[in-house]
C-alpha cells in the first residue's frame, strides 16, 4: 500500500501513537533505500541537500540538517533553512540559539531542536557522554525542552539521556521527541545510516545497532576494483589491449589512398 507524505501536523497529531523511524543518510542511494524500506523521517545534511533527495524519497518526512558552526548568524540560518525547504525538505534540524529558532518559527519554518548531549556543545556537559543522569542535569534537559517548545520548535532530538528521564519528558511536552540513544519512551528512534548499514569505520556509539554488513561488502568491491584496474594495466603492458576486435577497420585501398594523400 502506498503511503502519503506526512506533514508537521500529522507528526504532532500522531505523538505517542507509535514509534517512528528516523535515519540520517549520506547519499541519494541511501535515501532511496530508506524510502523503499518505509523509514518515516529522513535527515539530510544541508551541504548535500538538493531536489534529487526529495525525488528519491517522495513519501518520507524530510529534515535538512543545518550545520551548527558553519552557519552562524540568524540571517544565515534563515537563508539556509529556506534553501532547504525550497529543495524539498519538510523541516530543518537546528542547534542554534533559541532566538534564532524563534525567528525561524516566526517565518513558518518547522524546526527540530536538540537537547541532552549536543555534540557541538559537548564541552558544557562533559564531552561525549550521557546527559541527565542526576536530578539536576535531568531537570536541565527538561528546561531545554520547554525552552525549545516556547521558542516554537515542533520537535526535538534528545540524545543519550536515560530512558526513564526521556520518557518523562516526552510525556510532558507537545514536542515530537526523537530519541538518539534515549529509549523507546520517545516518539521516534534515530540512527545514522553508517551505523545501520555497517559502514562506520570509526567509533560505534553504544546506542547504535548495525543491521547490515555493507562495509565488508564495499571492501570486497574495492578489492575487485583494484584487481580489475591491475588486470587492465597488465593487459596494456603485454599488448593484449587493445586487440583487433576492439578497433575500427579500414579497407586496404582506402588506407593506401590516404597514405598517398599524405605524400612523402
Amino acid at each position: 500500500m502506498s503511503r502519503a507524505r506526512p506533514t508537521v501536523a500529522d507528526l504532532q497529531a500522531g505523538k505517542g501513537q507509535r514509534q517512528l523511524t528516523n535515519v540520517y543518510v549520506d547519499s541519494v542511494a541511501e535515501c532511496e533505500a530508506a524510502e523503499e524500506a518505509g523509514i518515516d523521517i529522513i535527515t539530510v545534511q544541508d551541504s548535500i541537500m538538493s531536489p534529487v533527495y526529495r525525488d528519491a524519497a517522495p513519501t518520507a518526512f524530510m529534515v535538512v540538517g543545518l550545520d551548527y558552526g558553519t552557519i552562524v548568524t540568524t540571517d544565515d540560518y534563515l537563508r539556509a533553512a529556506f534553501r532547504g525547504i525550497a529543495d524539498g525538505a519538510d523541516a530543518c534540524w537546528s542547534a542554534a540559539s533559541l532566538e534564532t529558532i524563534s525567528r525561524m518559527r516566526a517565518e513558518g519554518i518547522p524546526v527540530v531542536g536538540h537537547v541532552g548531549l549536543i555534540p557541538p556543545r559537548r564541552t558544557w556537559t562533559g564531552g561525549f557522554k550521557a546527559v541527565g543522569k542526576t536530578a539536576s542535569t535531568a531537570r536541565q534537559v527538561w528546561e531545554q525542552t520547554r525552552a525549545l517548545e516556547e521558542a516554537g520548535a515542533f520537535a526535538a532530538e534528545i540524545e543519550v539521556v536515560p530512558e526513564a528521564v526521556a520518557t518523562e519528558i516526552s510525556q510532558r511536552t507537545s514536542l515530537v521527541m526523537i530519541s538518539m540513544g534515549s529509549g523507546a519512551g520517545c516518539d521516534a528512534q534515530y540512527l545514522f545510516s553508517t551505523d545501520v548499514l555497517g559502514t562506520n569505520t570509526g567509533h560505534v556509539p553504544r546506542h547504535a545497532k548495525t543491521y547490515g554488513a555493507i562495509g565488508a561488502e564495499l571492501d570486497r568491491v574495492q578489492r575487485l576494483r583494484v584487481e580489475a584496474f591491475k588486470a587492465y594495466v597488465d593487459d596494456v603492458a603485454s599488448g593484449g589491449f587493445p586487440d583487433r576486435s576492439r578497433l575500427v577497420p579500414i579497407d586496404d585501398a582506402e588506407l593506401e589512398a590516404f597514405r598517398r594523400s599524405l605524400g612523402s
